[in-house]
C-alpha cells in the first residue's frame, strides 16, 4: 500500500503527521511512503531527512495520485483531495463536530475518513490516543506561556535584599493537560492548587503536590462522563462551584483553564466579575478558547487585558511545540496503523467489529457511518 503524508494547509499549523522515524517503521511493514515537499518544515524536518528514511518526496498531485492511505494532522479541504483513488483512507484529527461539512464532503467523495480523536479511551488504544499526547504538551506550554507574561518570578526567592514570595497558580480542569500544568508549575516553584468536577481527580492532584479545591456536600458532583470526560453539572453544583472559585481566584496570580466537553461549547468557568477580583498583573491561560472558551472575554489567537488581567488565548497550542508534538502524534498514527496491519498481505485491514475501528471510522461507502455523528 502507498501511504501519503500531506503538508498541512491550515494557518499556524506547524505539525506533520509522520517523522523520519515513523516513515522507517511504516516502510518496515511493507508500505511505500510518499511525503509532500515541505511537509515537515514547520517541525524542522527537512525533505532530505524523509528521503533518507526511505520516502519519496514530491508535489501534492504526485504524492496523492495513487495513494491508498493519507496521513494528516488536520482534515484537509475536500477540494484538495479531488482525483484521489476511490476508497482512500484518510487518517488524522478531523474535528468531526466542528467541521461536519468536511466530513460530509469526504463521504460524498468516497473517502474513508478515520478521526483519531474519536479513538475510545480503552487500554488497547492508549498508544494511539492523540488527544492525550497533544494535551500533555498543551498543559506544559500553558505554564510557560503564563510565566512569560507574568511580570514576576514563579519560585520563592530568599535574598539579602528580601524574600520574593512564590506565585500562586490555580488549574481548573484536571485532565491530561491540567495534570501536566500542575506538574510543570510545581517544577517552576509555584504554589499550586487545582479543581475539577470529577471527584476522582482529587487523589491525582494530591499526588502531584498540589492542593485540591473542591465543592463539598453537594449531591451528584461526580461529573464523570463517557471516556473519562467531564459532563455538564447541575445548577446547584454550578452555583456552589462559582462561589468557591470566586473566593479562591481572587488570591491567585495565575489561572490555567482546560475544561472541555466533546461536541459541545467549552463550559464557562470564569466570569468577568471574577476576573475583576484578581490582582492587576495576574495572568489567565484559556486552553479551551477555540471551543468558545472557559474565560469570559478570552479571544482566540490573542492576548487581551481585562481589569489589569492578561488573558492568553493562543490557538493550536501543541503546534507551538511542533517538533515534539509531531513526534508524539506520528507515533500515535503509526501505533494505530501497525495494530491493524496485515503482515502477510502488507496492507491495512480494519475489522468492522473492532471497538477502535468503530470508534474512529466516520465515513465508508459514500456515507457517514459514525454513531457519534448520527446519534
Amino acid at each position: 500500500m502507498k501511504i501519503a503524508v500531506l503538508k498541512e494547509a491550515e494557518s499556524g499549523e506547524r505539525r506533520v503527521a509522520a517523522t523520519p522515524d515513523t516513515v522507517k517503521k511504516l516502510a518496515g511493514l511493507g508500505a511505500t511512503l510518499a511525503v509532500e515537499a515541505g511537509a515537515g518544515a514547520g517541525a524542522n524536518i527537512a525533505d532530505a531527512d524523509y528521503e533518507a528514511a526511505g520516502a519519496k518526496v514530491g508535489g501534492r498531485a504526485e504524492v496523492l495520485g495513487d495513494a491508498d492511505i493519507a496521513l494528516v494532522v488536520q482534515g484537509p479541504d475536500p477540494a484538495a483531495l479531488n482525483g484521489v483513488k476511490p476508497g482512500l483512507i484518510l487518517v488524522g484529527a478531523l474535528n468531526p463536530f466542528g467541521r461536519r461539512d468536511r466530513i460530509d464532503a469526504y463521504a460524498s467523495s468516497g473517502i474513508e475518513a478515520l478521526a483519531m480523536e474519536f479513538a475510545p479511551r480503552i487500554t488497547r488504544a492508549q498508544s494511539m490516543d492523540i488527544l492525550s499526547s497533544q494535551a500533555n504538551l498543551s498543559g506544559y506550554k500553558a505554564v510557560l506561556d503564563a510565566a512569560a507574561e507574568y511580570g514576576r518570578a514563579f519560585p520563592m526567592m530568599m535574598t539579602a535584599a528580601g524574600t520574593i514570595p512564590a506565585a500562586r497558580l490555580f488549574v481548573m480542569g484536571v485532565g491530561v493537560a491540567g495534570l501536566q500544568a500542575i506538574a510543570t508549575a510545581r517544577r517552576l516553584g509555584a504554589v499550586v492548587s487545582a479543581t475539577d468536577v470529577r471527584s476522582a481527580t482529587k487523589e491525582q492532584i494530591l499526588s502531584l503536590g498540589a492542593k485540591p479545591i473542591f465543592v463539598e456536600n453537594v449531591a451528584g458532583i461526580e461529573g464523570e462522563g463517557a471516556g473519562g470526560y467531564a459532563t455538564e453539572m447541575s445548577e446547584e453544583y454550578k452555583k456552589a462551584q462559582a462561589d468557591l472559585v470566586s473566593s479562591h481566584i481572587a488570591k491567585q496570580d495565575v489561572v490555567i483553564t482546560t475544561a472541555l466537553i466533546p461536541g459541545r461549547p467549552a463550559p464557562r468557568l470564569i466570569s468577568d466579575a471574577q476576573l475583576a477580583t484578581m490582582r492587576p498583573g495576574s495572568v489567565v491561560v484559556d486552553l479551551a478558547v477555540e471551543q468558545g472558551g472557559n474565560v469570559e472575554g478570552a479571544v482566540a489567537g490573542e492576548i487581551v487585558e481585562r481589569h489589569g488581567v492578561r488573558i492568553i488565548g493562543h490557538r493550536n497550542v501543541p503546534s507551538r511545540l511542533a517538533a515534539d508534538a509531531s513526534s508524539l502524534y506520528a507515533r500515535n498514527l503509526y501505533n494505530f496503523l501497525s495494530a491493524f496491519w496485515d503482515a502477510e498481505g502488507k496492507k491495512l485491514a480494519l475489522p468492522d467489529d473492532d471497538e477502535i475501528v468503530k470508534g474512529v471510522r466516520l465515513t465508508r461507502g459514500g456515507q457517514v457511518v459514525s454513531e457519534r455523528l448520527l446519534g
